[in-house]
Parts: C-alpha cells; structure tokens; sequence
C-alpha cells in the first residue's frame, strides 16, 4: 500500500516538473524573441541616425585626410606683457589657403619673388603676372590685408611686409591613365598649399651678399662647434 502511494506521488512530481520545464522554455523563447527584436531595431535607429547626420562619403575617408591647422593657430598666440621702455611689438598675421590645384615648385617662384617686399609692391608685382599662382597668391594677400586691419588692430593697411612666403605639398591624388592593348598608368593630381606671414611695419633692409671669405669662415665655426661623442 505504502510503496503503491509512493509511486503515484512520484509519477504526479515528475508530470508537474515536465510541465514547469515546458513553461520556463516557452518564456525563455519569448524573452530571446523580444530581446532579439529590440536589439535589430535599435540597430536599424543607429544606422538612419549615423546616415542621416554624415555624408555618406565621410564613411570611408581616412585620418590621413585630417588637415593640420598649425599655421592658423599660430595668430592665437599669446605674447606677455610689455615693460614701460620697451618698444611695442608688431602685429603678425599668419594666413595660407590649402589643397590649391597647383603644382608647388611653381607655386614656389612666385612665393619666392614676393618675399621681403611691402604688401603693395607685392600686390603689384602679382597683378602683372600672368600665372596662374599669381592670381591666387594675390587673393590670399588681399585676405590677410583684411586679416590684419579687422583681427589684429593694423591701423594702416599699407604698413605691412612680407615675412614668410612659402608653399608645401598637398594631399595629392592617384588616378588611372588608361594606354592601349589592356595597359594602364597611374597619373597623379597634385595639388598644393601656400603658406605667408605678415608683419607691421616696413621690411627690412636687404642683407648685403656673403663673400668667399665670410662662408668659408661660418664653415670653419660650424666644424669647431661639433660635439664629438665618444672621445677623451
């Protein structure tokens, strides 16, 4: 009788666990779906959103691309106090135009001619060149002129000189060239900046050309001053 009764209570535990088990199963699946459903949709929201703010060209661009502002930072500079005596010290004004579709060794002569001139002879000596450079150095000159009087208190725009004048290499481009019987080339696009510093006050007078004898003197200093490691 005894062992009768155990047995059926054990058959009622066993049939009352398999239907727990079927129960916590079939909410284990439904939690699965759900959680499954709001993470595509959250994902779904996170790629509309990142599409709809940037460009989709941006994607794919690299930190290479990233553009140094060093030149520019530089008029933020801030310089200490003056004392009474001393006398006051000139405006500069740092300004450059970027990724110029122009090579910069041509680019280099004509921010060479220009350099340790006033800004006006500067500017006519850039109206009646007939380069392509000429026009866009012309324009950066004008802009830094703007620059000087607007930012950096120059109360005359003609007292100003040409400090630094340089251009350097932009982020160039590579292309296909395409040739004959199947065969192609890479061709490359180059482009450039221009880079110019102007200072308040009329330019400095020019130095007078080093003689034979003056750069065969600097060349004697300069083997003196080597420091040579490893001796007594």
């Amino acid at each position: 009788m005894a062992a009768t009764v155990l047995g059926q209570w054990g058959k009622d535990l066993l049939v009352v666990k398999r239907q727990k088990g079927v129960e916590m199963e079939s909410e284990l699946t439904a939690c699965v779906d759900v959680a499954g459903a709001l993470w595509i949709q959250n994902l779904r929201s996170r790629g509309k959103l990142t599409l709809g703010v940037l460009p989709q060209s941006y994607i794919h661009t690299s930190a290479s691309l990233d553009v140094s502002r060093k030149w520019e930072k530089k008029n933020k500079i801030v310089y200490p106090p003056q004392l009474p005596g001393e006398p006051r010290r000139p405006a500069e004004i740092y300004h450059c135009r970027r990724q110029i579709k122009y090579s910069k060794d041509k680019m280099w002569y004509l921010a060479k001619l220009i350099r340790g001139m006033s800004i006006d002879q500067a500017l006519a000596q850039l109206e009646f060149n007939d380069k392509k450079g000429a026009k866009i150095i012309k324009e950066v000159l004008l802009e830094a002129q703007d620059m000087a009087v607007r930012d950096h208190n120059v109360e005359f725009r003609s007292n100003l000189h040409i400090a630094e004048s340089t251009s350097g290499r932009g982020q160039c481009l590579k292309r296909i060239r395409y040739h004959g019987r199947g065969h192609f080339g890479i061709m490359e696009k180059v482009y450039c900046h221009y880079f110019v510093k102007l200072v308040e006050g009329p330019p400095p007078p020019p130095e007078a050309p080093k003689t034979a004898v003056a750069h065969a003197q600097e060349y004697i200093q300069g083997l003196r001053n080597r420091t040579i490691i490893h001796t007594l």
